[in-house]
């Protein structure tokens, strides 16, 4: 193996890389994407809402002691594909957290909002008021000691290094799952439900519903490699996600995601590749053909509609009003362009993130007891400083483009899905679809439950709640 330097805008020197003998996969631009722009421009602008394990055969990865350990694509013209699963520790230098701090202090901050709410975005002094903790009272030591505290690995697939997280049980028989995360997400959003997962009898379950818990890092994103050409989209990371459960030794295992892991959960359950038994979502597709067709052309409810779907109609035309799908248009048509932004910028990055409507409900850490609190925040907009990945992660959105909604059925194509579908409704998600809707979707459903709390980070919000779930849902495919 060698050490070479990772060239990143104005941060290279803080980050290395090891590399490992892979094969670098061509990857070939979709051909949806370059229709993307012939749809409706309506229809876009509803963005989201329509349209230490034992048992490896290990190559230990050496690193920088001073430096943030991050992967890369490979070099190409290597002869073999390197199948080996690597540890990985984190270690951010010194420097790169000065530079963070640097920039956080040179801010050139805009003139204050001239409403009383978050309507035109990021309220100046909210805002202010956490980049400036981030800055000075903010310790990202403790997010590297809860991530090295857990069993990393490394693996390459399909020429792409690819993070993960695996915490076997302790229990016998543990159901392996696989947990994906989205965007302004990361693998952090999901460490707090491994203890209930893998250890439920600590946290007041029963010995039979333990989950052996894998947590990739979607490519682009955190740690993972970053794509250097186009492709990987959420049918590309879903056959990457079922080589990687296959590497791992599993021949029977289930998937689960909310945000961009819905819809990679969702392809796994088309591709049905061996071993997969079944799939939870909590962002499903469910948005029915001539629902979508409407809130796409801005017409009224369809006929018939029963008093509770034509309310989930209304809040997604609501939604839509409000600017809440802003973001994603954008990350879909122009990635690159908020790229330079969330790249330089600190207070950037963390304004970008903070629009998402999932944040919508956050205090912005004005209640200590409530998660996430603000310093998780805080570990999550970090994490994507320091590996410069928003860029990377952003691009998942242009990839999808020509795709359609997430959360619409006929897009997700979840026709062609016959695997068990078990859904989690949160009441505080941006998606609450109805049950109507839900069966109507997917023909195995075998699970459907509107809980009290959480929202659409619901893992992070609500790990003990969101770990309940998920034993209940997969309970009935042990």
């Amino acid at each position: 193996m060698t050490l070479e330097k990772l060239q990143y805008p104005s941060r290279s020197d803080d980050l290395v890389l090891t590399r490992s003998r892979t094969i670098g996969t061509a990857l070939s631009s979709s051909p949806t994407r370059r229709g993307f722009f012939a749809g409706s421009v309506a229809a876009l602008s509803i963005g989201l809402l329509v349209f230490a394990s034992p048992g490896y055969a290990q190559t230990v990865t050496t690193s920088n002691t001073d430096a943030v350990v991050v992967a890369a694509a490979p070099a190409t013209g290597q002869a073999a594909e390197d199948r080996s699963i690597r540890p990985f520790t984190v270690h951010v230098s010194r420097a790169a957290l000065d530079d963070l701090r640097r920039r956080i202090a040179a801010t050139r901050w805009p003139d204050k909002e001239t409403v009383a709410d978050q309507s035109q975005g990021a309220q100046l002094a909210k805002l202010q008021e956490l980049v400036r903790y981030w800055g000075s009272g903010y310790d990202w030591h403790k997010a590297e000691a809860k991530l090295n505290a857990l069993p990393q690995f490394m693996t390459n697939i399909d020429g792409l290094d690819i993070y993960f997280i695996h915490v076997r049980s302790r229990h016998k028989n543990a159901l392996p799952v696989i947990i994906t995360h989205g965007w302004p997400g990361s693998v952090l959003e999901l460490i707090k439900v491994i203890g209930p997962l893998t250890d439920p009898t600590a946290h007041g379950g029963s010995a039979e519903d333990a989950f052996d818990v894998v947590i990739p890092s979607v490519p682009g994103y955190g740690f993972s490699s970053k794509p250097t050409g186009a492709g990987w989209d959420p049918d590309h990371i879903a056959r990457a996600w079922a080589e990687l459960m296959k590497r791992l030794g599993y021949t029977r295992y289930v998937a689960q995601g909310g945000d961009w892991g819905a819809p990679i959960s969702s392809a796994m359950a088309r591709q049905a590749p061996a071993g997969l038994l079944g799939i939870h979502l909590n962002l499903p597709a469910t948005v029915p053909p001539e629902v979508a067709a409407a809130l796409a052309g801005g017409g009224p409810a369809p006929a018939g509609l029963s008093e509770k779907e034509k309310a989930v109609f209304d809040a997604l035309v609501t939604y839509a009003k409000k600017g809440n799908s802003a973001y994603f248009v954008m990350m879909t048509a122009r990635p690159q362009t908020i790229g330079y932004g969330v790249t330089d910028s600190p207070a950037f990055l963390a304004a970008w993130m903070l629009v998402h409507p999932g944040f919508a409900q956050w205090t912005y850490g004005g209640d200590p007891e409530k998660s996430p609190t603000k310093d998780e925040v805080l570990d999550d907009i970090t994490l994507y400083w320091l590996t410069n990945s928003a860029t990377s992660a952003g691009r998942l959105y242009w990839e999808n483009g020509g795709r359609g909604s997430v959360i619409s059925a006929a897009s997700q194509k979840t026709a062609d899905i016959s695997l068990p579908v078990a859904i989690t409704v949160f009441p505080e998600d941006v998606y609450r679809p109805p049950e109507t809707w839900a069966r109507r979707a997917y023909r195995n459903l075998i699970y459907f439950h509107e809980v009290d709390r959480g929202g659409h980070f619901a893992a992070w919000e609500q790990p003990q709640l969101f770990a309940e779930e998920i034993r209940a849902a997969f309970r009935p495919l042990r």
